[in-house]
């Protein structure tokens, strides 16, 4: 072989050796750039921290429902559904026929002592119990309070489920909250949830006074849910569910989720003065009154914009006792002026039986100060 010859081989190696190095080199980085600008990036590098003095909120979904379906299972039994015979209003073609109201209740002594709503059984000629196993029970009517809505019934039957009354002092806004009973009168022990929207809600009544200090909540309230309790995660009735707001007397709104319960405290309250005596003890004064706002005070000239115009004094009644006289204006109870916020009634229940108060009284061109000691009515 010739030197020229052989000289040629050798750099056509060299050549070829270079160019598949190069090219090595070249792909390897192509496929380290590639790697690296394709591979995932953490979207968070480490998990944020908290300041020294803030704790996170457990929250359990499974905890919340097994305590709901703890409660129902506890309180359920003792709810029962409160059926009224009502007698029908005699008009120009005679009488109409009876009918039938129905309400819920909750059982709350082994004596049998049941809790519902005054509106569920007023003026009733008969009243039963559906128990939660579909078992019907007469009862008698105890004794009833229209200024709290509460009635308690005793059943003729031994009741074995009682439902514990929790203390609805410590309950907050945005607790949970069940409310169990038989909407319609059909669908018995139905249970919605819901919270505690707000607390010490006040409601006129439409009859010269307010339903005050009810809890507000969203879970579903319909009719036939009277009287039924409103129970707490942990297994205690809490309120006594009374009404629902649609949205009458708001204008045309239409509203949802407007649900009010009467404070187990005060059911608690009202229930043993009426199992103890049959009724509830308020404050008597004696008088028959015309409730005074700017309306009416600017139509008829009068001193004053609020308060109660004495249209009556009963005779031998505290008022009558204590020198107010007809055609007097009582514009201040106590320490409590009556006022758009403040009815007469409200101002009145503030105050016990047998307890000496003070009446400010407009008298003709005079304001007076009255004592007059209350007696005591029975409102069942």
């Amino acid at each position: 072989m010739s030197r020229n010859r052989v000289y040629y081989t050798l750099l056509i190696i060299i050549v070829a050796g270079i160019s598949a190095l190069s090219g090595a080199v070249a792909g390897g980085i192509a496929v380290y750039s590639f790697l690296s600008s394709n591979s995932p990036q953490p979207i968070i590098s480490a998990p944020p921290t908290l300041p020294p003095d803030q704790k996170s909120i457990p929250v359990s979904n499974i905890g919340i429902e097994n305590s709901i379906t703890e409660s129902v299972n506890r309180i359920g039994p003792a709810v029962v559904t409160v059926v009224s015979v009502v007698p029908g209003q005699r008009g120009f073609f005679g009488r109409a026929p009876d009918q039938t109201v129905t309400g819920s209740g909750v059982v709350i002594s082994n004596d049998g002592y049941i809790i519902t709503n005054n509106h569920v059984v007023e003026d009733a000629k008969a009243v039963s119990i559906i128990l939660a196993d579909g078992t019907t029970s007469a009862v008698q009517i105890i004794g009833t309070d229209i200024f709290s809505d509460l009635a308690v019934l005793l059943a003729d039957d031994n009741l074995t489920a009682i439902a514990p009354l929790g203390n609805s002092d410590t309950l907050k806004p945005g607790e949970t909250v069940i409310a169990i009973g038989s909407p319609l009168g059909d669908f018995v022990n139905t249970v919605t949830v819901g919270v505690v929207s707000a607390l010490g809600r006040s409601l006129d009544t439409g009859y010269g006074y307010y339903m005050e200090n009810l809890i507000q909540t969203d879970a579903a309230i319909n009719q036939g849910n009277s009287g039924g309790p409103l129970v707490n995660v942990a297994g205690e009735v809490v309120g006594i569910n009374t009404l629902v707001v649609r949205g009458s007397g708001y204008g045309n709104t239409i509203a949802e989720g407007l649900g009010f319960a009467i404070p187990a405290n005060t059911a608690q309250a009202v229930a043993e003065q009426i199992i103890s005596n049959g009724y509830v003890a308020r404050p008597y004064l004696g008088i028959r009154w015309q409730a005074i706002t700017p309306r009416l005070a600017a139509t008829y000239n009068l001193p004053v914009e609020w308060g109660i115009f004495v249209s009556e004094v009963i005779a031998g009644g505290p008022a009558d006792l204590g020198g107010v006289l007809y055609g007097d204006i009582i514009t201040k109870i106590g320490e409590i002026p009556l006022d758009e916020d403040s009815s007469y009634v409200n101002a009145l229940f503030t105050h016990s039986p047998g307890v000496s108060i003070t009446l400010q009284v407009i008298r003709g061109n005079q304001e007076i100060d009255i004592q007059v000691l209350l007696g005591e009515t029975n409102t069942g």
